[in-house]
């Protein structure tokens, strides 16, 4: 004989599951409730913005004057587009090469921000020497200044340097981010010295040290830092207005921003600026969304020692 099937009646799995289902209901806190709410409406408030930014460049010329604004577009369109592409057309230098500058610099400012501020943050967290201190207290004085204070300094070191004009000046104001330098240090803090000193009795050099453990270790901290360099790259139209007179140096921030401004007073332009808006947000949305993860992490770990 096989075995007996037990028949559970299905009133008695219904009121089981109520119950289970009031369990863990009592378990949330009231003060749960509230927090969970509020911070869902302030996430949709936040996302409100991201939304106007993506209809609007859609919107035909007639929904652009619309009053009061709309958030949804009704009969969206690629007009705005059509027009940003045809007035780049008619620009001396073609779009193409902005786009080339914007995504040369980008690259390199981020890979160097990421290798300079590892390499600051590993001395000051890991190493010994005079006056450690006093120059890390300088990186975090530098974090209360805003970049317009240190335009003319900037200016003059540029200057003087004699890069005006060239790529570098794209790259080499981005490439000192005290922020990174931050971060990385509080993450460097967390390897235990131990396991650098076993690298070091197995014949392990500094730099294999360093690239081989610490900074694998600390990959959400290089992920955030990475975000912040591309951001701060990719939209800086700062390094083109000052520090460049060649055209063909300039990058994509600028051209959009030249472009908008010049089209700002007729109502064609208004399309044309909420189109390249969007061209320069996406990228930053896109870029952020790929590693939210590790930068979640390099918030719950940067005050952690």
């Amino acid at each position: 004989m096989g075995p007996k099937l037990v028949h559970i009646p299905t009133s008695k799995v219904g009121k089981r599951r109520i119950r289970l289902s009031l369990a863990r209901w009592k378990k949330i806190d009231l003060f749960q409730v509230f927090a969970m709410t509020g911070l869902t409406l302030l996430a949709i408030f936040m996302l409100l913005p991201i939304v106007f930014i993506m209809n609007h460049a859609f919107k035909p010329i007639s929904e652009l004057f619309l009053y009061p604004p709309r958030f949804w577009t009704n009969q969206p369109t690629l007009f705005n587009f059509q027009q940003l592409l045809l007035k780049s057309q008619t620009a001396v230098i073609p779009f193409s090469r902005y786009l080339f500058n914007s995504v040369l610099t980008t690259l390199v400012t981020v890979a160097g921000t990421i290798f300079v501020s590892s390499m600051a943050a590993y001395a000051f967290a890991k190493q010994r020497f005079i006056g450690r201190e006093l120059f890390f207290s300088f990186t975090i004085v530098a974090l209360m200044f805003a970049p317009e204070t240190v335009a003319i300094p900037r200016y003059l070191v540029i200057a003087n340097l004699g890069i005006m004009d060239t790529f570098l000046v794209h790259v080499l104001p981005l490439l000192a981010a005290p922020v990174g330098v931050f971060l990385m240090k509080q993450f460097m803090e967390q390897i235990p010295n131990e396991l650098i000193e076993a690298a070091k009795i197995d014949g392990a050099k500094e730099f294999v040290v360093f690239f081989r453990i610490a900074l694998p270790i600390c990959m959400p901290a290089v992920a955030t830092i990475g975000i912040l360099a591309f951001q701060g790259s990719w939209s800086q139209t700062e390094t083109s207005v000052l520090f460049t007179q060649t055209e063909s140096m300039k990058t994509l921030p600028y051209f959009t921003m030249t472009l908008t401004n010049g089209l700002a007073n007729n109502v064609v332009g208004q399309g044309v600026a909420a189109a390249a808006g969007l061209m320069m947000f996406v990228p930053n949305l896109v870029v952020f969304l790929l590693f939210q993860r590790r930068v979640l992490n390099t918030m719950a770990h940067s005050g952690i020692k």
